[in-house]
C-alpha cells in the first residue's frame, strides 16, 4: 500500500499499521465438527455431500468432517463416547440407548426422514410366508443394524417370539451375500440398503419377500440428526448450522437425484450409480416425502406419534416408560418452516 505524501505523518503511520494488521488478521474462526453418518456412502447418504459441496457448512462457520457409519445403533455410542460431536441415525436405536442410559443427553435436532425403512427380508421360496414363520429361524445382520436392534418392536407388533430367533452377527458387506448363498433364512436392515443390494447380486424382487415393520403396526420414525445436549449448549450456532445444512442437502438431493448420485460417485468412485439412484429414489418415495413433510416442511413431526414410538421401543425391551418426546427431539435448532419446504414443489 502506498500512502499519499499529502497526509500528515501521524495519520499515514496509523493507516499503515491498520493495513498491516488487516493483512495479518486470521480468517473468522470455524467450529470443527466431526460427523458420523448412519451407514456406508450410498444413495441415501449423498445429500450430506451435496450440502458440503455447496459450501453450506463452511459458510455457516463449521469445518465439518463427514465419516461413513456402521449402523444406526453405533451412532449414539460414538456420540456418548465423544468420538464424534454429531451424527446421523435411525432414531429408534437412540431411543433404546437413552431408555437404557437415563443419564444420556443425546438429542435429535432434526428428523429428516419420517417414514420407516426397517424391514426383514427372506427368500420367497423359504417357506416364510408371514412374520410368525420367522420363529426358530436364523437371521443375519450387523450388531448395530437398526433393523436388528428394533426387531423386538416388530416382534411385539406381530406376536412372534423374538427370543426364538437365532442371529448371526456379520459385517455390513456380508449381510446380503449370506441370504443369497442360503447361509441365513433372512436378514434385517433398511429396505433401501438390502433390496437394491440383493438385486445387484442377481436376485429379482420376485425372489424376495419383504416384511416392512411399519406395515405390521410398528409405529417408528426414521433418520435423524443427532448430537449431545452438552455439545449443543456449548456450540449452538454450529449445531444450528449443521442441522440447517443437512436439511438443505436433503432439499438439493430431492430436487436433483441425478446430481446427488454424481456427488456420491465423485466421493466414492467405485459406486454403481444406477443402484444408488434406485436407493435414493426409494428413500424419497417411502421415507422422505410424507404428507406432513410435503405440507409443512422437512422435520415437521407429530410429537404424539413420536411419543407412541418411544413407548413402543421401551415396551419391547421391558423398559420403564420414562423418556419424553420433548427430551429427545429439540426443534429449536431448526430453520423456519418456509426454509424447509421441498424445492421441487
Amino acid at each position: 500500500m502506498t500512502v499519499s505524501h499529502r497526509l500528515p505523518r501521524s495519520m499515514a503511520a496509523a493507516l499503515a499499521v491498520a493495513a498491516a494488521s488487516a493483512a495479518a488478521a486470521p480468517a473468522a474462526a470455524q467450529t470443527n465438527v466431526s460427523f458420523i453418518m448412519d451407514w456406508a456412502w450410498q444413495g441415501p447418504q449423498a445429500f450430506a455431500l451435496m450440502a458440503r459441496n455447496e459450501g453450506c457448512f463452511a459458510e455457516g462457520g463449521v469445518n465439518i468432517t463427514l465419516d461413513r457409519g456402521f449402523g444406526s445403533g453405533r451412532t449414539p455410542v460414538e456420540l456418548a463416547s465423544g468420538t464424534y460431536q454429531m451424527g446421523l441415525a435411525d432414531l429408534n436405536p437412540t431411543i433404546k440407548f437413552r431408555a437404557e442410559n437415563r443419564d444420556s443427553d443425546i438429542i435429535a435436532t432434526a428428523i429428516l426422514f419420517a417414514g420407516s425403512p426397517l424391514v426383514a427380508v427372506v427368500r420367497a421360496d423359504s417357506g416364510i410366508e408371514e412374520p410368525g414363520d420367522l420363529e426358530g429361524r436364523t437371521l443375519a445382520a450387523p450388531d448395530f443394524d437398526a433393523g436388528r436392534q428394533l426387531f423386538p418392536v416388530f416382534a411385539a407388533a406381530t406376536g412372534l417370539d423374538a427370543d426364538s430367533v437365532n442371529w448371526i452377527s456379520v459385517s455390513p458387506e456380508l449381510r446380503e451375500p449370506m441370504l443369497v448363498r442360503g447361509e441365513a433364512d433372512g436378514i434385517t436392515g433398511f429396505v433401501t440398503s438390502s433390496v437394491p443390494s440383493l438385486v445387484a447380486l442377481g436376485m429379482s424382487e420376485d425372489d424376495l419377500r419383504v416384511f416392512y415393520y411399519e406395515d405390521f403396526g410398528a409405529e417408528l420414525v426414521s433418520t435423524a440428526v443427532l448430537t449431545t445436549r452438552a455439545f449443543a449448549e456449548a456450540n449452538p450456532e454450529a449445531v444450528a448450522t449443521v442441522t440447517r445444512c443437512m436439511i438443505r442437502g436433503v432439499q438439493l438431493a430431492e430436487a436433483d437425484p441425478e446430481g446427488a448420485i454424481e456427488a456420491l460417485v465423485a466421493h466414492e468412485p467405485l459406486t454403481d450409480p444406477e443402484v444408488e439412484l434406485i436407493r435414493w429414489q426409494m428413500t424419497i418415495d417411502d421415507m422422505l416425502r410424507t404428507d406432513m413433510a410435503v405440507a409443512e416442511g422437512i422435520s415437521t413431526i407429530d410429537m404424539d406419534m413420536l411419543q407412541r414410538s418411544i413407548m413402543s421401543v421401551e415396551d419391547a425391551y421391558g423398559l420403564e416408560n420414562a423418556l419424553q418426546a420433548a427430551e429427545l427431539f429439540d426443534d429449536s435448532f431448526l430453520p423456519p418452516a418456509e426454509e424447509r419446504m421441498f424445492l421441487s414443489d
